[in-house]
C-alpha cells in the first residue's frame, strides 16, 4: 500500500470517528434538551454538613448492617466509623470469599488466626459482631485515632491505609446511626426483592418491630424518637435494593427509589414510626 493511499485511509477513518462522536454528542444534547433522563449508575450518597460520599447499593447495605449491629449493641457512632473504615479498606465493604492467604469476609478475618470457621466468618452478622467484640476490648478506642483503633484490632501489614476511608466512614456512620436526619438517599432502578423487609430487619435490627398496615409496613424502634426514627428510615433506604422497597416515610419526609434526596410527604408517617412500601 502506498503512503499516500494509507494517509487517505487513515484520514477517512479519523473523519468517521469524529462524525460518530458528533452524532452521539448531538443525541445526548437532544435528550437533555427534551429533559429525557440519561442512564445513571445506582448509588447511595450520605451528605452531612456540606460533605458527601457515595457507595454502591451493595456496599451501603453492608454498611447498614454494620451500623445496625452497633445500634443493637449500644455502641457509639465512633465504633461504626472505625468498623466502616476497616471494612472499606479490607474488602471494599463487600462480603468476599477470598483475600490474602486465608482472609475472607467483610473484615478479611482469618480462620487460621482464630476469628472463626470459614462458614462463620462469611456470615456478615457473625463477622461484624466478632470485630466489635475485639474493638470494645481496646481501651480508649472511643477517643483513639481511627487508624490506630482499626490497626489494633486488625494487625494489618498496612496500618495507615484505614485513614483514606475515614471521611466516608464518618458520613455514613452519622447517617446510619441516626445522628444526621435526611442525610442518606439512594437512587435505584426498579427490581424484584431478594429478601423481605421483615426478615432483613430481624437479622439487622432484632429489637425493632414491623407491622403490616393498609398495604405498608410500619417499623418501630425504642429509644429517642427522632434518632431511632432516622436509624430505621436510613436503614430502610440503604437496604432497598435487597428488599425492593419503593418508598420510605418518616415524619413528613419521603424517599423514593427514583430520587437521591428526601422530599415532603403528602401523607406523613404516624408519630414515632417509619412507613415503607
Amino acid at each position: 500500500m502506498s503512503r499516500r493511499r494509507g494517509r487517505r485511509l487513515l484520514g477517512g477513518l479519523l473523519a468517521s470517528v469524529l462524525l460518530l462522536a458528533a452524532v452521539v454528542g448531538g443525541v445526548v444534547l437532544l435528550l437533555r434538551s427534551l429533559d429525557v433522563g440519561l442512564p445513571t449508575s445506582a448509588r447511595c450518597t450520605a451528605s452531612v454538613d456540606g460533605a458527601s460520599a457515595s457507595l454502591s447499593p451493595e456496599q451501603t447495605a453492608n454498611a447498614a448492617l454494620i451500623s445496625a449491629i452497633a445500634v443493637e449493641r449500644g455502641l457509639p457512632a465512633r465504633a461504626v466509623t472505625i468498623a466502616l473504615a476497616t471494612a472499606m479498606q479490607e474488602s471494599r465493604l463487600e462480603n468476599i470469599d477470598y483475600g490474602d492467604r486465608d482472609s475472607i469476609g467483610l473484615f478479611q478475618q482469618r480462620p487460621s488466626q482464630g476469628w472463626g470457621t470459614v462458614e462463620e466468618i462469611m456470615d456478615p452478622v457473625y463477622s461484624t459482631n466478632t470485630f466489635y467484640d475485639a474493638l470494645v476490648e481496646v481501651e480508649g478506642y472511643e477517643t483513639m485515632e481511627i487508624t490506630v483503633a482499626a490497626q489494633t484490632v486488625q494487625r494489618s501489614g498496612f496500618p495507615d491505609a484505614y485513614a483514606q476511608h475515614e471521611s466516608m466512614a464518618r458520613l455514613f456512620a452519622s447517617a446510619l446511626t441516626g445522628w444526621s436526619g435526611a442525610a442518606l438517599a439512594c437512587e435505584l432502578p426498579e427490581q424484584e426483592a431478594s429478601i423481605a423487609v421483615v426478615d432483613l430487619l430481624a437479622r439487622d435490627l432484632g429489637s425493632a418491630t414491623a407491622e403490616a398496615v393498609d398495604g405498608a409496613t410500619v417499623l418501630r424502634l425504642d429509644g429517642d424518637p427522632d434518632r431511632s426514627g432516622w436509624v430505621l428510615a436510613h436503614w430502610a433506604v440503604a437496604t432497598a435494593e435487597l428488599t425492593g422497597v419503593q418508598q420510605v416515610t418518616f415524619g413528613d419526609l419521603l424517599w423514593t427509589r427514583s430520587s437521591d434526596e428526601w422530599a415532603t410527604a403528602e401523607v406523613p408517617a404516624p408519630a414515632g414510626t417509619v412507613t415503607v412500601r
